[in-house]
């Protein structure tokens, strides 16, 4: 069997099934695409329900079953793709990503997405990257599209930054958290990969056509629709487990408790790629979502674009940890520290008194209470030490007195 056969057969497949049906998947497999496509032309072999939508869409389409299915299909959707500026790629090709083989193990009877999840048959791309290279450092960013502009901001902002990181932003090209993302990582002067739920021909929404044919300039267009297919529901659904099989990693930034971006949360577990989810306001109903799923077992809360990193990056790809403002009284040691604190603000106390309530000796006292006057922190008086009246932080910033 010839890798042009297969892929020719892979194509006409791809344009006869609806993506993601786990029986045309099962039955690839095992006989292979040539021999897939002899099967469900025929109607032999397959459910009575796959081989009904599939002499639907030959009649829509105009192609006759008793003649040469996938060289005719095959060479239509070549001039096709030709004239829009896109490519046709499939298993069978180089630039194809083997992660997007992993989808078998999502697709399997009883799946808890309850839905068909198999790999695609064919892929078309608009745009100057290489697919499977594009791939190898790949990241999701999803979420609502009714977004605030918390989320939006969290987006672009997360976007940018991991461009500049070097890796590639996979989205959904959708209004809100999606073209935010896209946004960011173009500003960032880094690769996104729009995955669409219709044809490569097809700007939805509208509004985001001026972003669509800049990722097609700088990026790449993604879909597994032929073009002319019209966006359902269903197929926004059936998208998402592309772009989580993509990536090594989802961030979901902000979605309601409805939210589709919660399905891609949802395929990335069965992947065991990193699911990771930005926090919110726990008043805010943009954030329920993201609560939800913070609360499923092996989440992780994500706040910056190091924290992504360190999940999905190469060993080593530590975040810095955060810490708080610093304050001059870091640098004492504990028994200066201890003293300090029994020091009252505005009455002076000997250093007695001040050993007796830190429960330090008066020799410890007496001994550090003046290089703590000298570093400003104290102030001496005829009757013992008070604590000094300028701000710790200006006393920091003026270095040691």
């Amino acid at each position: 069997m010839s890798d042009g056969g297969e892929r020719a057969a892979r194509m006409a497949l791809g344009m006869l099934v609806e993506p993601g049906c786990r029986e045309l998947g099962v039955l690839v497999r095992s006989v292979g695409a040539q021999e897939a496509l002899v099967r469900v032309v025929g109607g032999y072999g397959i459910s009575a329900g796959l081989a009904g939508a599939v002499q639907a869409r030959m009649q829509k389409a105009g192609v006759d079953g008793d003649g040469d299915v996938a060289g005719t299909v095959a060479g239509r959707m070549g001039e096709l793709a030709e004239r829009l500026g896109a490519r046709i790629v499939t298993a069978a090709d180089e630039e194809w990503p083997a992660a997007l083989d992993d989808l078998v193990l999502a697709s399997r009877p009883g799946n808890i997405l309850r839905r068909d999840t198999d790999p695609p048959m064919c892929i078309w791309l608009r745009g100057p990257l290489r697919l499977g290279e594009t791939l190898e450092r790949a990241v999701a960013v999803v979420g609502a599209r009714a977004v605030s502009g918390y989320g939006g901001f969290v987006a672009s902002e997360f976007a940018y930054g991991l461009a500049e990181c070097g890796w590639t932003v996979v989205s959904g090209g959708a209004l809100g958290v999606d073209v935010a993302a896209h946004r960011g990582a173009l500003a960032g002067g880094g690769a996104t990969v729009a995955v669409l739920a219709c044809g490569i021909d097809k700007a939805y929404p509208a509004a985001n056509a001026a972003v669509f044919e800049q990722i097609g300039a700088e990026g790449l267009l993604l879909t597994e629709w032929p073009p002319g297919t019209q966006p359902h529901k269903t197929r926004f659904l059936t998208r998402n487990r592309v772009i989580a099989a993509a990536t090594k990693g989802t961030v979901m930034v902000e979605a309601g408790s409805r939210s589709g971006a919660r399905s891609t949360l949802g395929y990335a577990r069965l992947l065991q790629r990193s699911v990771m989810v930005v926090p919110g306001p726990i008043n805010s109903p943009m954030s329920v979502g993201c609560h939800i799923e913070l609360r499923q077992p092996g989440t992780v809360l994500v706040t910056r674009v190091e924290e992504i990193v360190e999940e999905i990056g190469s060993v080593g790809d530590l975040a810095t940890p955060i810490h708080g403002v610093g304050r001059p009284e870091d640098n004492l040691d504990p028994l200066q520290a201890r003293i300090l604190d029994a020091v009252r603000p505005r009455r002076a106390s000997t250093a007695e008194q001040i050993a007796a309530t830190a429960g330090v000796s008066g020799r410890d006292a007496r001994r550090n209470l003046p290089l703590l006057e000298e570093l400003g922190f104290v102030v001496s008086a005829p009757d013992g030490y008070r604590l000094s009246n300028v701000p710790r932080a200006a006393i920091g910033e003026e270095g040691e007195r």
